[in-house]
């Protein structure tokens, strides 16, 4: 990532973590990062991966699209390329993401936040996708919704895989209703 891009990042995330009240030593422990490397990215240095970001992300309890959302490039790494398309600021909250994974990638996602679903729509190439334990063969044109708070993955086979990947983060639950109900 180019330094314009890097700074951007490390501001939504530093933002987030401050609204929310996390120390910088208490949300590189959560994610699983050294401080340093946290204040490292926050303050626009380093080269974080797309995992590590969506940790934060999981950490923070707040969209992947919510760090990124201001990126105007594709991120990238290990065969995977991925760009924010658009976000929902409806309830529930909707991300479109545009996808590309190179021949032979397995790429393993961590568990999104809870109640997290993704629906993946193959545009080309072949590709197995879905939880961990139950990957689906998918057809171009054809879209999988599957759970992303689980382990999931994607694999491309011969060719590269271009999809478009849609987020749905479930409602968040509001504990006021429930008295009112």
């Amino acid at each position: 990532m180019n330094k314009p891009i890097l700074g951007s990042l490390g501001r939504n995330i530093q933002k987030m973590r401050m609204a929310k009240g996390l120390s910088l030593s208490q949300l590189a422990l959560d994610a699983g990062l050294a401080k340093s490397n946290l204040s490292r990215i926050e303050q626009g240095e380093g080269n974080p991966t797309i995992e590590t970001i969506w940790r934060l992300a999981v950490q923070l309890d707040v969209p992947f699209g919510d760090l990124v959302a201001s990126l105007e490039s594709t991120l990238g790494e290990n065969g995977v390329q991925v760009r924010l398309i658009d976000q929902g600021e409806d309830d529930p909250r909707v991300d479109v993401y545009w996808m590309s994974c190179a021949p032979h990638t397995i790429k393993q996602s961590e568990p999104h936040i809870a109640g997290t679903t993704e629906t993946i729509t193959l545009i080309s190439g072949e590709l197995l996708a879905g939880e961990s334990n139950d990957l689906r063969q998918l057809e171009i044109g054809k879209a999988h919704t599957f759970a992303a708070d689980v382990e999931h993955s994607y694999q491309t086979g011969d060719s590269w895989a271009t999809l478009m990947m849609v987020i749905t983060y479930s409602k968040p639950h509001d504990a006021k209703q429930d008295v009112l109900l």
